[in-house]
């Protein structure tokens, strides 16, 4: 037989082994969400808040959305040529999560519990990252506190601190940076969902698996 022939059909049975393994789940333009992408977001997430691994279909439905929404940012990111930060800005975060376990070896543990590598915790944190940092660098700019606003929830925090009794209770003035902040967050989070809504009209999102409509 021809090392040709064998090779091609080495190949080939690669191709159609990744195709029964990672098939394609949802198509967002012209990127696609596979079914492994799916499952791995659900470790990842699981592992991060220390939940129990859940991969019913009512959770792979979740997951889902959040990666279409990931996809529509990631389409965003990539018109308005957003620089892109490097792996090693992840390394923060990645020694946080380790900082979790009592050990290298529990930590190891826990990976392998929840199934997952990591490389792909690391890759999980940089999205992480890059993402609020977009966010931040796409809808901050645009965000304007007025003095009603801040006085506004001022008064209403000032009632709640009054029944929770805190002592002291901070004044209008020391009060305002953090209150500013939470107001901004709240507005840069709704700016978020309207800018999500709009962006998935404006690309072809098909479900090659109903179940995660």
């Amino acid at each position: 037989m021809r090392l040709e022939f064998v090779c091609l059909l080495l190949l080939t049975a690669r191709l159609i082994g990744a195709d029964i393994i990672d098939r394609i789940a949802i198509s967002v333009g012209s990127q696609v969400i596979t079914e492994s992408q799916i499952e791995l977001e659900l470790r990842l997430t699981a592992f991060l808040n220390s939940d129990k691994l859940d991969l019913s279909d009512a959770e792979k439905k979740k997951a889902a959305g959040r990666l279409i929404e990931q996809a529509l940012v990631k389409r965003e990111m990539a018109f308005s040529r957003y620089p892109l930060p490097v792996l090693a800005d992840a390394d923060a975060s990645l020694k946080e999560q380790k900082a979790r376990f009592r050990t290298e070896a529990d930590y190891e543990q826990a990976l392998k519990q929840y199934g997952i590598r990591e490389d792909d915790l690391r890759e999980h944190l940089l999205w992480e990252l890059t993402l609020l940092r977009f966010i931040d660098y796409r809808f901050r700019p645009g965000i304007q506190i007025s003095d009603f606003d801040v006085q506004t929830y001022y008064q209403q925090q000032l009632s709640k601190w009054r029944e929770q009794g805190l002592q002291p209770i901070p004044s209008p003035q020391d009060a305002r940076p953090q209150i500013e902040e939470i107001l901004t967050q709240q507005r840069i989070d709704r700016s978020l969902d309207t800018w999500l809504s709009e962006a998935r009209t404006q690309v072809s999102i098909r479900y090659h698996d109903e179940a995660l409509q």
